[in-house]
C-alpha cells in the first residue's frame, strides 16, 4: 500500500488553514492589498457557497447544511476511491494524488463551514475590471486534483486501454 497519498490531504488542510488564519487576523473584510498591479490582489471575503463562489445563494438562504452534508458525502466517496486507489499499485500516480488534491481542499472548506458558517477566500486575479472569483487554498487543491484527475483520465487510461483493446483482438483472417 502506497502511504503518500495520505499526507497529501493533511498538508492541503495545514495550509489551507494558515493562509486562512493568516488573512483573518491581518485583513479586515474586503481590505484589497495589491500583489502584482493588473493582475493579482489578496482581497478578505466570505463565501456562504461552494468553490469559486459558486451557489452562494444558496449557503445564505439556510443551505448551509445542505452543503455541510453534501461535502461529507463527498468527502467519504472521494476517501473510498483514494483508499482503494493507495492499495492497488497498479495505479498511475495521478490517480491518488487527484483524489488526495480533492480530499483535502473538501475537509479544508468543510472545516470553515461548521466552525463560521461560511468559507474565508482570498485570493483574487484579474484583467482590468475582469475578475475571476476569488477563491482559497482548498479550492486550488480541489481544481488541480480535477485537473489532475482528467489527465488520468484522457492521458493515462485512454492509451492503456486502448493498448489493451489491441492485444485482445483476434488476428484477421487471412486469404
Amino acid at each position: 500500500m502506497r502511504s503518500w497519498p495520505f499526507i497529501i490531504p493533511v498538508l492541503v488542510i495545514l495550509l489551507d488553514r494558515i493562509t486562512k488564519q493568516l488573512i483573518e487576523a491581518r485583513v479586515r473584510d474586503w481590505d484589497i492589498i495589491p500583489v502584482i498591479p493588473g493582475l493579482f490582489q489578496i482581497v478578505h471575503t466570505r463565501n456562504t457557497g461552494i468553490a469559486f463562489g459558486l451557489f452562494s445563494e444558496a449557503g445564505s438562504n439556510g443551505g448551509n447544511s445542505v452543503l455541510i452534508v453534501f461535502s461529507f458525502a463527498v468527502m467519504i466517496f472521494v476517501g473510498w476511491m483514494l483508499w482503494t486507489a493507495a492499495r492497488t499499485l497498479s495505479e498511475h500516480w495521478t490517480l491518488p494524488a487527484a483524489l488526495a488534491l480533492v480530499l483535502g481542499g473538501a475537509a479544508g472548506n468543510l472545516y470553515d463551514r461548521i466552525a463560521f458558517g461560511s468559507v474565508t477566500d482570498f485570493l483574487d486575479f484579474f484583467w482590468g475590471t475582469h475578475h475571476f472569483p476569488v477563491f482559497n487554498v482548498a479550492d486550488s487543491a480541489i481544481t488541480i486534483g480535477a485537473f489532475l484527475l482528467l489527465w488520468n483520465l484522457w492521458a493515462v487510461r485512454r492509451p492503456a486501454e486502448a493498448h489493451h483493446s489491441d492485444s485482445t483482438v483476434p488476428p484477421a483472417p487471412s486469404g
